[in-house]
């Protein structure tokens, strides 16, 4: 059986070592399986507690995604299997073991450096913008697309989307539109992009001659990776070329408002047009959940982000939405979701606020 993670320790020039992880599942866009996210943090415990280690990069296999999201297909599994008990388990183990390998990222004392090549979609996102060092190519396609399947942005999207400049964050979770490398930069979202491919690269910085001391050592990481970049300036950066309509729609007292003036706005492209039919066909609690999340989530420290959304998405989980929409998707593959409320207009007040509703007596991520 392959590995699902594949891992490598390269030397460099300095007799130091650079950790090499490579999500492996190329056929399934190398999706977050809990077998990967135990394998990745394993590794990480011995690589964080080495003095050798300078670096650790992180890859998806193929040529098509780094990271296309959480095994979702595996977790509607479970939700059939517990549906309409008050816990679900499987749930809680799998978002409870992604959230803490975010964490770790986030807070590593070993520079973490993300080739974000292909699609970087959902717990794609949550690995990346966990990185220190966030790498994109021409190739790259950044979102996160819960909208579509009744979850919400998670991963740690409360913080880095309300960390986005105007009201991109609120468009980019009620809309799930890609963004290319251009965006991805204007947004601070992406640090460098890049033309090499990941051999020529490593082999290069394999060639660096690192001090291990941590300072001097991202210092060198830092120059050499702006050394080596670009400015994208022949992708079309759509984001950036809609800011002002953007912060204009999304500038509303409430969701509805919201909502409304995306649909009813006149304006119109290709890129425009998806993003509507994004938010048209997806999940209104979907929608609700992004609003509600970025407003309590706006002053919250990094742990307690990573605390509220285990919640919010154990309970996506024991409601029927996230279910259906993954099966409308992924299952049966007739992308005729039938999720419980029609509109934004139909969601009755309250009923929100029992996703922030901890089910579990002890939170498996208290000690963050």
């Amino acid at each position: 059986m392959t590995d699902t993670v594949q891992f490598q320790e390269l030397p460099t020039a300095s007799g130091h070592v650079i950790g090499r992880a490579t999500l492996n599942a190329p056929a399934a866009l190398n999706a977050l399986s809990l077998e990967m996210i135990e394998s990745l943090s394993r590794r990480l415990d011995d690589w964080q507690n080495r003095d050798d280690i300078v670096a650790i990069w992180l890859e998806g296999a193929g040529d098509k995604a780094f990271c296309a999201g959480g095994d979702v297909v595996a977790l509607h599994r479970a939700m059939v299997r517990h549906a309409g008990k008050d816990r679900n388990p499987e749930v809680e183990a799998y978002f409870a073991a992604e959230y803490r390998l975010d964490y770790r990222l986030h807070r590593s004392p070993v520079p973490v450096i993300c080739w974000a090549d292909g699609l970087v979609l959902g717990g794609g996102m949550g690995l990346m913008q966990g990185s220190t060092f966030r790498l994109v190519t021409a190739n790259s396609r950044l979102g996160m697309p819960e909208i579509n399947i009744g979850l919400y942005p998670d991963v740690g999207a409360s913080w880095f989307l309300n960390r986005l400049p105007g009201r991109t964050g609120l468009f980019l979770g009620l809309t799930g539109v890609h963004l290319d490398a251009r965006d991805a930069l204007d947004l601070g979202l992406a640090d460098r992009c890049l033309d090499q491919d990941a051999e020529h690269l490593l082999d290069d910085l394999g060639g660096q001659s690192f001090t291990g001391e941590r300072a001097a050592d991202n210092s060198l990481l830092f120059r050499f990776f702006r050394d080596a970049a670009h400015y994208p300036l022949q992708l079309d950066g759509a984001v950036s070329a809609r800011r002002n309509l953007i912060d204009r729609w999304c500038d509303g007292a409430d969701l509805p408002e919201v909502v409304d003036t995306l649909l009813a706005a006149k304006e119109c492209d290709s890129w425009l047009d998806k993003a509507r039919a994004n938010l048209t066909g997806g999940c209104p609690q979907t929608a609700f959940l992004v609003w509600e999340q970025l407003r309590r989530a706006r002053y919250l420290s990094l742990e307690d982000v990573f605390r509220m959304e285990w919640t919010l998405s154990v309970q996506c989980a024991l409601h029927a939405d996230f279910r259906e929409g993954v099966r409308a998707l992924l299952i049966d593959k007739d992308g005729k979701p039938r999720f419980r409320h029609r509109s934004v207009h139909e969601v009755p007040a309250g009923y929100i606020d029992t996703f922030f509703k901890n089910p579990a007596p002890q939170h498996p991520l208290a000690d963050l």
